[in-house]
């Protein structure tokens, strides 16, 4: 059994996600925190991801981001194929001048994991995929079974990791920040 990654008590914690940037981003997300694509999501997603990089050396500050930001602009919870683009405009227009300052390569790689998010390709590099992975593995909360095909990277096909990450995205879910509601 895997042990759960919070991502706040690493030696390194998400600096990134700064009270700030979580209350700007509850407020474009429309759907609510205690949504399918909410809180627990992201969460889980984060968690998904440092698990995968702790394995395979994706850059864990890409997956960090990527988890927080990747639905911002969902319009519902089922079918909105363009909410990953829309999510990676408002990343370059305002999450990026306003809250990250990240380098111009840094930049482009969470955008191009942010807008490729939906569209099930695995064409990438080793972060971009782990992005992918990291929210794919979470389908579960969906009803949806993770298919091992469409994962990108081996460490995400793993038996094991698609076992713990299913279990989880049925019964792990978190309470919002104090003040967070939605």
């Amino acid at each position: 059994m895997l042990n759960q990654i919070d991502p706040w008590k690493l030696d390194l914690p998400p600096t990134e996600i700064t009270p700030e940037l979580i209350e700007y981003i509850r407020g474009k997300f429309t759907l609510g925190f205690n949504s399918m694509h909410g809180y627990s999501h992201w969460l889980r997603v984060c968690e998904n991801g440092l698990r995968l990089a702790s394995l395979n050396g994706a850059d864990r500050h890409i997956i960090i981001l990527f988890a927080f930001i990747h639905d911002i602009a969902r319009e519902n919870e089922g079918y909105d194929y363009q909410h990953g683009p829309r999510a990676a405009a408002l990343l370059r227009s305002e999450i990026q001048p306003k809250f990250l300052h990240l380098d111009e390569d840094n930049l482009d790689r969470l955008a191009e994991a942010v807008a490729g998010h939906t569209n099930g390709h695995c064409l990438a590099d080793l972060t971009v995929q782990t992005c992918w992975d990291a929210d794919r593995l979470d389908l579960g909360r969906a009803g949806i079974e993770t298919d091992p095909d469409r994962l990108c990277t081996s460490e995400a096909r793993s038996e094991e990791i698609i076992v713990w990450a299913h279990e989880r995205s049925l019964h792990d879910h978190a309470v919002p920040p104090t003040g967070a509601t939605g």
